[in-house]
């Protein structure tokens, strides 16, 4: 299939005449609108695919687009997967992915081949996943299209992203040192000035060229990063955050050089370095706090890698890697080992699962029961069969939500972002009207009018307001899951954050889920002969009897009645009905009647879990009124509730009745809290305000909820709900004070009383508090 695609002309594009159309590089002599004819073929590409939007909508951190004029030496065919149902799935690391239109143009440009079913790019990770229907070759085309719009892709890996982030954080930490070592220097010279009042002009004039040939190459240098980005948002006609940092410090350096070429009184060298060294220091605190929150992923990712000791049918063992396991092998795992991938046991194992679910005290697994990778056996080895590859397993899932839910933008992240894209314009405007003003209408040298504009640029700079909200979504999200609470929608915090009423399931939910014999004095020799006979059914009734004695053997010879229960000569054990008796009101109790001996009675309960009631109690101190709704009887209806401390309860609630009970609170203006672990509770959960689903929940009401609980029980809830809370104070405050920061000290510069120094102090402080504020969003309030 071919991916050439008819160019269809654009009609207008946000770069400059002066610079190549599509990549902005400059135009050589010559060129008319493209530098090289891999940009003019890229430009061709995204106008045939009609994404001719991309020019406008891509940001100010954008790269460069500029097209390999080889493609990549990498055969991308093995790695991609085959699905169950004859598709493929290929996972790529994708160099120059550095903004939100990049992944816009990436996944656009792949929906509209029409043999791909989806392409998700991840910004942070820098990953993009994409599925097809074919043939494996179609990866090397998907490789080819990605290079031609200006993206080199490789196979993803963790360590790949691993190696870019510290290439990124070396050259933050190179360019800091830098700053502070010509800040500190700079300011020594600068002090002799202020204090020097008795000092000459030749003396002045000297250490003025001193502080300049100190300043100038650090601010040249250190500043990089800023003007990096300054410039590539310029050649795309947005303005950006680093334009005004940049302006403002080239503009106090070049003043301060001029001052000093004419041997005039005016240098701010000390203010220029200072200023890169605090907004360097503030970036790389920044970046190590969300570094930090996204620690995470990291750690799920990391809990996968290594070797495992693959079953060769000989029963030989060969040590591999345990991304090149697949589904069905057969995996011996030692003592002591850490479980790299899903699995099923083959017998029982006892393992410490607190690295995924926070579990404190190691669970047993039988035979058959799913085994959860980053588990280590706490005892002796076993054998488990692999019952998903690492890229399809849990830890890879719940990394993939996690940075889902990091990336999100709810309603506070996209008031900040529209914020601070008006804001960069209307600063330079006021700063534009405080050098006017000074210079013209006020009469003042122009340098006193530079040094007030420049103060204005420095100090109203919008970092702060840029990461009041998305450093606290993702401290939020990383405390959330360190806790035992993933994450799983873009605005559910929001949302958990404003719920005041709690709908809760029954089974499952509020209880454990598997009923218990109720200990009523029977006869132990009865009790072990009905337990045998129950050993032939998996009836959840049946099975809760063999567990009451797990030392009676099975028997041979059992039949069952569909519907009725087990025979087995003239032994019976069913429902009541079939041994005699009335039937039972609730359907939890089973009947044993031997011959012509008298039936005897087995009741049962599903056992209400240990934390239920504490968690209901904690919801109603939150302002969460509970209620209960089940599709059981009244009567096991009510004695849950009763337990749980819930006065409202309903029974005999279909799955339509569950969701129009939802339907009904919201329309009564309530903002409902659904927690369901079942298929039946699906519909349920997507309707509510928000939702949850307990550990063990069915795939499809973990699908269905914007939080799961990885731990037993419902503890984490109340929890939660206030790291949410907490979290949305923190972000209300972090705008609130980036705007009264702004209306403060905006008059203070435009009318002379700041100096670069000190506005360079101002502005890389407040994006320290915002940063260090949000800090505060892990703990729960």
């Amino acid at each position: 299939m071919s991916l050439i695609v008819p160019a269809r002309p654009i009609a207008s594009e946000a770069l400059s005449a002066a610079a190549c159309a599509h990549c902005g590089a400059p135009l050589a002599p010559g060129q008319a609108r493209f530098c090289c004819t891999g940009c003019e073929g890229a430009h061709a590409l995204i106008a045939g695919l009609g994404l001719a939007a991309f020019y406008a909508r891509r940001e100010s951190e954008a790269g460069a687009l500029r097209p390999e004029v080889t493609a990549t030496s990498i055969d991308l065919v093995p790695f991609a997967a085959a699905g169950r149902d004859g598709t493929r799935r290929l996972e790529l690391v994708v160099a120059g992915l550095t903004c939100g239109a990049c992944v816009w143009l990436v996944e656009q440009a792949l929906a509209r081949e029409p043999d791909i079913l989806s392409a998700r790019a991840s910004l942070s990770a820098r990953r993009l996943t994409v599925t097809w229907r074919g043939e494996a070759g179609r990866a090397n085309d998907i490789a080819a299209l990605l290079a031609r719009l200006g993206f080199r892709a490789a196979p993803f890996s963790p360590a790949c992203l691993r190696a870019t982030e510290d290439a990124e954080g070396r050259e933050l930490t190179r360019a800091l040192g830098i700053a502070a070592f010509g800040a500190m220097n700079v300011m020594l010279v600068s002090v002799a000035v202020w204090v020097g009042t008795d000092m000459g002009p030749a003396l002045r004039h000297g250490l003025h060229w001193l502080a300049a040939l100190i300043g100038m190459p650090i601010v040249l240098v250190a500043g990089m990063p800023f003007y990096r980005s300054a410039w590539v948002a310029l050649r795309a006609g947005r303005p950006s955050m680093d334009m005004a940092v940049s302006l403002g410090v080239l503009a106090t350096a070049l003043m301060s050089l001029s001052e000093t070429v004419f041997n005039g009184p005016y240098t701010y060298f000390d203010g220029a370095t200072a200023l890169l060294a605090l907004l360097l220091a503030g970036r790389a605190l920044d970046r190590g706090a969300r570094r930090r929150a996204r620690q995470s992923v990291a750690e799920l990712l990391a809990l996968q890698e290594g070797t495992i000791q693959r079953l060769l049918p000989d029963g030989r063992t060969e040590a591999v890697p345990a991304e090149h396991a697949a589904a069905g092998d057969r995996v011996l795992v030692a003592a002591g080992e850490r479980l790299r991938l899903d699995g099923v046991a083959e017998g029982d194992t006892l393992l410490d699962a607190a690295a995924t679910t926070g579990e404190s005290l190691p669970r047993r697994f039988g035979a058959g029961e799913a085994l959860p990778a980053g588990a280590v056996n706490m005892g002796a080895a076993f054998t488990m069969v692999v019952s998903a590859a690492a890229k399809d397993g849990s830890l890879a899932a719940m990394a993939r939500l996690l940075e889902r839910a990091e990336q999100a933008r709810g309603r506070f992240v996209s008031i900040a972002d529209r914020a601070s894209r008006w804001y960069v314009p209307v600063v330079h405007v006021v700063a534009a009207a405080t050098f006017a003003l000074w210079w013209g209408a006020l009469g003042a040298p122009w340098q006193v009018g530079l040094v007030n504009a420049v103060c204005v640029l420095l100090i109203t700079c919008p970092c702060a307001l840029a990461l009041a909200v998305p450093a606290v979504q993702v401290v939020a999200v990383g405390a959330l899951f360190r806790r035992g609470v993933l994450v799983t929608s873009a605005t559910a915090l929001e949302r958990l954050a404003s719920a005041d009423h709690a709908v809760f399931d029954k089974t499952g939910t509020l209880t454990e889920g598997r009923p218990v014999l109720i200990p009523e004095g029977q006869d132990p020799a009865v009790l072990a002969q009905a337990a045998s006979l129950a050993r032939a059914s998996r009836h959840p009734l049946a099975q809760a009897l063999a567990r009451a004695a797990p030392d009676a053997p099975a028997l041979d010879g059992v039949h069952e009645v569909p519907g009725q229960g087990l025979v087995r000569g003239v032994a019976r054990l069913g429902s009541p009905a079939f041994c005699g008796l009335p039937a039972s009101v609730d359907g939890m109790t089973l009947a044993y009647r031997d011959g012509d001996a008298a039936p005897v009675v087995f009741r049962f309960a599903d056992r209400l879990r240990a934390d239920a009631p504490a968690a209901v109690a904690a919801l109603a101190g939150l302002g969460l009124d509970a209620e209960l709704l089940s599709g059981d009887g009244a009567g096991a209806v009510d004695a849950v509730a009763r337990d749980a401390g819930i006065a409202g309860w309903r029974a005999g609630v279909d799955p339509a009745a569950k969701q129009a009970r939802i339907l009904a609170l919201k329309a009564e203006g309530r903002r409902p809290l659904m927690v369901g672990d079942g298929i039946n509770d699906a519909a349920a959960l997507a309707a509510a305000h928000v939702s949850a689903s307990p550990a063990g929940a069915t795939d499809l009401a973990q699908t269905a909820s914007d939080l799961v609980l990885q731990r037993e029980g419902l503890a984490m809830l109340p929890g939660a709900i206030r790291i949410a809370r907490r979290a949305q104070a923190i972000a209300r405050q972090n705008i609130g004070f980036s705007l009264v920061y702004n209306v403060l000290a905006v008059p203070m510069a435009v009318a002379g009383f700041v100096t670069p120094l000190v506005a360079a102090l101002v502005m890389a402080s407040s994006s320290i508090i915002v940063v260090v504020n949000a800090l505060r969003a892990g703990k729960e309030g």
